[in-house]
C-alpha cells in the first residue's frame, strides 16, 4: 500500500465513521419549532418567524454591543457542536460511560448509510483511473462531484 493510499484511507475512514452519526444530530422539528416560537406560547406567528434572525443574533451577542466578535462567533459554534455531541452520546453511548467505543459508533450508524463505512468502496470512488492510488486531482474531483450531488457548491449555510 502506497504512503498516499494509507494517508487517504487513514483520513477518510474515521471521518466516514463519525459523519453519519453527527449528521443525525441536526435539530429535529420540535427543537426548531421551539426556537421559532419566540414567546413560547405553542404557536408561531409571522412576526415571530420574521424575528428569528434578530433573536439568534441577540443570543450570540453576549456582550450586547450590537456586533458579533470572533470570540462570540466561536462560542456560538462551540455551543451548537456541544449540543450535537451531547445528542450523539445520548443516543449511542450504550454503557453510559460518557465515551463512545468503536462498537458503539458502529451500532449507532443510521440504516442505509453503511456504504460510507466501506473503505474499499470509498477508495474505488476516489481512484478514478483505478490504478491503485489517488492523486490530489482525483480527490478534488471526487469532492467537487460530492458537493454537486448534495447541491452544495462550496457555500455553507448551516446554523
Amino acid at each position: 500500500m502506497s504512503l498516499l493510499k494509507a494517508f487517504v484511507l487513514g483520513m477518510l475512514i474515521p471521518v466516514s465513521l463519525a459523519a453519519p452519526l453527527l449528521a443525525q444530530d441536526r435539530p429535529d422539528a420540535r427543537m426548531i419549532f421551539e426556537q421559532v416560537d419566540l414567546n413560547g406560547d405553542g404557536q408561531v406567528t409571522l412576526d415571530e418567524l420574521q424575528g428569528v434572525p434578530a433573536a439568534r443574533f441577540a443570543r450570540m451577542d453576549t456582550d450586547a454591543d450590537g456586533t458579533l466578535s470572533r470570540d462570540e462567533l466561536i462560542a456560538a459554534r462551540q455551543q451548537r457542536q456541544a449540543a450535537r455531541i451531547d445528542g450523539l452520546l445520548e443516543r449511542a453511548d450504550a454503557d453510559d460511560d460518557g465515551a463512545l467505543s468503536m462498537e458503539e459508533m458502529m451500532a449507532a450508524r443510521p440504516e442505509g448509510r453503511g456504504r460510507q463505512g466501506n473503505p474499499e468502496r470509498m477508495f474505488d470512488r476516489l481512484d478514478a483511473d483505478a490504478n491503485g492510488s489517488v492523486t490530489q486531482a482525483e480527490f478534488d474531483e471526487a469532492m467537487t462531484a460530492m458537493r454537486e450531488r448534495r447541491g452544495d457548491h462550496g457555500q455553507r449555510h448551516r446554523g
